[in-house]
């Protein structure tokens, strides 16, 4: 029975064990105010802490840890919504962290939404399919499984050429993040939260229902994108604000975009926020490394 530990760092922090690809036991939840707002190298440490004292008592096979941002060779190469943490060589400087405990299984550090691609497709069986995944949350994730070479940041896909939308948190013009992320939102309607805006929209407000569909035509934008890309197949879509997506509007502006035949067969799938599905997704990046 393979056993692993799966640490996923976002708005806050999830960690879990997880055995014969399913999570055991309660995922150990940490407010983020207690963690993110240290230093990178004070951060590697703690989550050392909480790996040592899920690995107690236990043979761990693979420990895999997600993070937001460019991740590549285990080096945190950006990440926007957690500054502190551009830079960070967080697979060596774990490694070593935890081998003064005596901890040497496989490590495997990861982007969160590619880790929650992973964990849906361990949850459908679908470990030899492509899995892609909407991480809809603070900001926008692109998750892919299996893993592959490039950047996969597609919470940056360039979807509009409107030279003032600039909200996103990277400081870029015209990306998905700043129409769909939490915080581009926030920033867009500074009297009115997210959950204000659609609820407004819902009612007929004109300036919540044009940026309802705007928000909806963004992603739809940005799938289609991939779908040029990479093909047809099915879109999971997550995170804390993915119950705000209309799937007919969303199929809709999706139909609009991809007119080729052999490209239409994709569909979509939101699936509830959980960390369950990441923390699963995190060590399952290890264990089958």
């Amino acid at each position: 029975m393979a056993s692993g530990i799966g640490i996923v760092v976002t708005e806050h922090v999830a960690a879990g064990i997880v055995e014969d690809g399913r999570v055991v036991g309660e995922v150990l939840r940490t407010p983020a105010e207690s963690l993110l707002v240290l230093p990178a190298e004070e951060i590697v440490r703690a989550l050392a802490v909480q790996i040592r004292s899920l690995a107690t008592g236990r043979t761990v096979e693979g420990i895999g840890v997600s993070f937001p941002g460019i991740i590549r060779g285990g080096v945190i190469e950006d990440s926007p919504n957690l500054t502190q943490l551009k830079g960070l060589p967080a697979g060596p400087a774990l490694r070593v962290a935890l081998a003064k405990d005596g901890i040497h299984a496989r490590l495997a550090i990861s982007n969160d939404a590619d880790a929650m691609a992973t964990g849906i497709a361990a949850m459908n069986n679908q470990l030899d399919q492509t899995v892609r995944v909407w991480l809809i949350g603070h900001g926008i994730g692109f998750g892919h499984y299996p893993a592959g070479d490039g950047v996969w940041e597609g919470g940056h896909t360039v979807v509009t050429l409107d030279p003032t939308e600039k909200f996103c948190a990277c400081g870029g013009i015209g990306h998905l993040e700043g129409i769909m992320g939490h915080r581009a939102m926030r920033l867009r309607f500074m009297d009115r939260e997210p959950e204000e805006v659609f609820e407004a929209a819902k009612a007929g407000d004109p300036a919540c229902t044009e940026f309802a569909l705007l928000w909806h035509r963004a992603l739809a934008a940005a799938t289609a994108t991939s779908i040029h890309l990479e093909g047809a197949g099915k879109f999971y879509i997550t995170g804390m604000n993915a119950h705000f997506v209309n799937l007919p509007i969303l199929i809709r502006s999706v139909q609009e975009m991809v007119k080729m035949s052999p490209l239409q067969a994709y569909a979509f799938e939101v699936v509830e926020r959980s960390d369950e599905l990441a923390v699963l997704g995190a060590a399952m990046r290890a264990i089958t490394a």
